[in-house]
């Protein structure tokens, strides 16, 4: 009796850490590993995190984002899932939806994204180079010291050395882009570690397709068909 008293009862105290639902409405849910480390929140905009680096606020403000956040081990954000859309008063809307992955200690290099004003849409998956160092907390929070500076000469100078830290090697870059721009164009665009486009493969809404070459400048140097060449000179 008393075996069955004691396991009954253990069972009682298991079934207690383990709840089912049919619905429920919450604001905001913490993922947390049993030391307290939180690993991703859902939440609506107002109770949506700010940005963490090792548990900590960089700056940046929260509740400004509907959808889930991730965090790695060291409880620093490493991506989400977000979503916006609303109309205004003139029945103008705008709509957003981004799904990011972040590079280790620094920002996306991975990411779908979409928006939409009022019908000018662009989505597409993109890829993009940070730098190592600083890390992002850091840049970021240099960043918008610089912008803060009231000289226009010093503030310019200082965030074009955030931007560019090395000739050639700016803080980042997009390297590639698939998607459909506003211009209802589905383009597929690789560039060099600047950023600067060098191979474009496009097809305009009405069918025409057409592959471009550039050089550092933007200037295309070759094109297929090489009639589309000869027309865009």
């Amino acid at each position: 009796m008393m075996s069955i008293a004691c396991f009954t009862l253990l069972m009682g105290f298991v079934s207690e850490d383990k709840k089912r639902f049919e619905e429920i409405d919450v604001e905001r849910i913490n993922i947390i590993e049993k030391d307290g480390t939180l690993r991703m929140t859902i939440s609506n905009r107002e109770r949506s995190p700010s940005p963490l680096y090792k548990g900590k606020s960089f700056g940046l403000k929260g509740g400004d984002r509907t959808g889930l956040i991730f965090f790695n081990e060291e409880e620093t954000e490493v991506g989400g899932l977000i979503f916006s859309g609303k109309t205004d008063i003139n029945g103008k809307y705008t709509a957003i939806g981004h799904l990011s992955f972040d590079q280790h200690n620094q920002n996306q290099t991975l990411y779908l994204s979409y928006g939409d004003r009022n019908g000018k849409r662009k989505m597409g998956l993109n890829i993009d180079d940070w730098q190592d160092s600083p890390i992002f907390s850091e840049w970021n929070q240099q960043y918008h010291q610089a912008a803060k500076i009231t000289d226009a000469e010093e503030r310019n100078k200082k965030i074009k050395e955030l931007m560019e830290p090395r000739p050639g090697e700016p803080a980042f870059a997009k390297r590639v882009f698939v998607g459909r721009d506003e211009q209802k164009k589905a383009t597929v665009m690789l560039a060099d570690r600047a950023g600067k486009p060098r191979l474009r493969l496009s097809v305009e809404a009405g069918g025409d397709a057409k592959i471009d070459f550039l050089d550092e400048k933007g200037n295309v140097t070759y094109s297929l068909p090489e009639k589309a060449a000869q027309q865009g000179r």
